[in-house]
């Protein structure tokens, strides 16, 4: 068995949290190609050394002295290397990062030192091979991830390689300039080498023991997702569930190789499995609940605007000549709704609905704001009736007027529009009756 284990910036802090993580490596053979993070915040003041080199490179891009910011980069991983009794030392590789620093080599190439310094750090600790991930993941000449060169070289590199560790978060351009993710990338790092190598599993170790049906922000501890489909995951990522970077799922998706989320300090927790389909049956009806603020509506309304061949395309045109996409667009006979991000539409409001009036000569358009978003995802709606009509009556009782309701046919979930003052309210509410009722 063939396991890629990723950890991210907390599991890695510091050199306590580094031996967590050697003996959840060493308690399995199977867990040969790792994956990690750059160190993350010790405690809730500290900076992520990700942060600290971003700093350093915008003193030297402003011809400031670096030297004293650059300080506490090069003794948090003295001080990891110490504590854990290593015999190396990184002296040599701060001197080329200082001055390839100077010679402006770029902000990808100073945030991508956290996770190359972390690398070689735990690559020595564990005695395995050591292998820089600008050799081996690539981008094209515009910056766009190359899947297919990518998958080439790792392959030919780990195939006679058993237990190696590759940073994650970076790549290299054709010009052999370092690349990044985006911020949270080694997920996704982690996600190619398993798809690679092609890994039975690919386990994912966080500070959490896998993904919550709520956020607990607002529910008090939430019950954990045992088992979520891709699909799933897509619809609660997309409102706003983060545990892992939404671009990590394609890679193990098409491969389909199965993604456990796992929690470095309660390493016996079972985490969430994140799978392509099962016939598990979920514990509840719904799978998970998460939603997002800050949206706003463009209700259009004309008289017979059914019967007006293209009208839905003439309004969608307006949007897209503006920079604008659509959350949703739900409509009726004589009406139409378009939702957007407010912060987006209200830098082009008036533009907007000037297009609209010109496009479609509408009868009137309206806007409302504070529209917040909840998204309710579980694939055992399907099979359970009434699951819609629980959802109304729970927020009738709680006096939460709907505003908004979109269900796409394939009954994996169901988009409730709510008022931003009642997102929490409307939230615990479905909550309750799905989960808490049902216990």
């Amino acid at each position: 068995m063939i396991k890629v284990v990723k950890f991210g910036g907390s599991s890695l802090a510091d050199a306590n949290q580094f031996k967590k993580v050697y003996d959840i490596i060493k308690a399995e053979d199977s867990r040969r190609y790792v994956v990690p993070s750059a160190p993350g915040k010790r405690f809730s003041d500290d900076k992520k050394v990700t942060d600290l080199l971003y700093d350093c490179y915008d003193r030297v891009s402003r011809g400031d002295d670096f030297a004293e910011a650059f300080s506490p980069i090069r003794n948090r991983y003295n001080e990891i290397i110490d504590e854990l009794g290593l015999d190396i030392s990184l002296e040599d590789e701060y001197a080329k990062i200082k001055a390839c620093f100077e010679a402006r080599a770029g902000r990808d190439y100073a945030a991508s030192r956290g996770e190359y310094l972390n690398g070689i750090i735990l690559a020595d600790y564990l005695g395995f091979e050591f292998i820089d991930s600008a050799d081996v993941i690539f981008f094209n000449n515009s910056g766009v991830y190359d899947s297919e060169s990518t998958a080439l070289a790792l392959k030919k590199r780990l195939q006679n390689v058993e237990y190696a560790v590759i940073p994650g978060f970076y790549g290299s351009m054709p010009n052999d300039t370092i690349k990044t993710f985006s911020r949270g990338g080694s997920d996704i790092t982690g996600s190619i080498v398993a798809s690679a190598v092609s890994a039975d599993l690919y386990e994912n170790w966080t500070d959490v023991s896998g993904f919550l049906i709520a956020d607990p922000r607002i529910i008090e501890d939430p019950k954990p997702i045992t088992t979520i489909t891709y699909k799933e995951l897509r619809e609660l990522a997309y409102m706003g569930a983060t545990v892992l970077h939404e671009e990590a799922i394609f890679p193990v998706r098409k491969a389909g190789i199965p993604i456990n989320i796992k929690n470095t300090n309660s390493p016996d927790d079972s985490g969430t499995m994140i799978v392509e389909s099962t016939s598990q049956k979920p514990e509840y009806t719904i799978t998970g609940i998460a939603g997002k603020t800050g949206f706003a509506v463009v209700n259009i309304e004309k008289d017979m605007m059914n019967s007006e061949l293209g009208f839905g395309r003439r309004v969608l045109e307006v949007f897209e000549k503006n920079g604008i996409s659509f959350e949703h667009m739900p409509s009726g006979i004589d009406t139409m709704s378009v939702i957007v991000h407010l912060a987006e539409f209200a830098q082009k409001e008036q533009e907007i609905l000037a297009g609209l009036h010109r496009n479609v000569d509408p009868d009137s358009v309206e806007i409302e704001t504070d529209l917040a978003l909840i998204a309710v995802v579980g694939r055992g709606m399907k099979a359970t009736r009434g699951t819609a009509g629980r959802i109304f009556s729970s927020l009738a009782h709680s006096h939460v007027n709907v505003k908004m309701i979109d269900q796409g046919s394939s009954e994996l979930n169901i988009i409730i529009g709510v008022e931003e003052k009642d997102f929490e309210k409307a939230t615990k509410a479905i909550y309750d009756i799905f989960v808490t009722q049902r216990l």
